[in-house]
């Protein structure tokens, strides 16, 4: 498994991706229409493609030759400022892996590119979102360091999801 920098020419790979990572763990949690609004949002090549393009985010992807087996967001400015305890504070916005690839440490490497990422920015503190049902994410990110410090929400169309507000300190 290698690292490298999405580039343009991997917005539709990674809407793609993106969409069938969120369907397979979240998809029956929403009626229809909810998902397929919130897909059409979050994981369009479009959106993607804005991304790449926008120098507030760096996305990393995990790739085995010329497959890509997960990637990382990380937006460079602060998600929940009322939630910061840091001076400089940054977001690990999705960590997505193909749904039969999980176990494999594609998480973990991207994970470790994220806080490098962060701490090179000068970061103080990376924040992300968990789904409070995630049992399993939650106790991946407690292993990387970070502690719940909130309670939130994230709305999937009409749907509102009770999540949690992770975060670690760097340095």
């Amino acid at each position: 498994m290698d690292l490298r920098p999405a580039r343009p020419t991997d917005a539709a790979a990674l809407a793609d991706l993106g969409a069938r990572s969120f369907i397979a763990k979240f998809g029956d949690l929403y009626s229809p229409e909810d998902l397929a609004g919130f897909l059409r949002d979050a994981h369009h090549a479009d959106t993607v493609a804005h991304e790449i393009a926008n120098p507030a985010y760096r996305i990393m992807l995990a790739m085995e030759g010329d497959a890509l087996l997960g990637f990382c967001k990380m937006d460079m400015t602060c998600g929940w400022p009322d939630h910061a305890r840091g001076s400089r504070v940054v977001q690990l916005k999705q960590l997505y892996t193909e749904p039969d690839a999980t176990g494999r440490g594609i998480g973990a490497a991207l994970t470790e590119w994220a806080l490098a990422e962060a701490a090179a920015f000068g970061a103080d503190e990376v924040q992300l979102s968990v789904y409070s049902a995630n049992e399993g994410a939650q106790r991946f990110y407690h292993r990387h360091g970070f502690t719940k410090i909130a309670d939130i929400f994230f709305m999937v169309g009409s749907q509102r999801d009770d999540e949690f507000l992770y975060a670690r300190m760097l340095g």
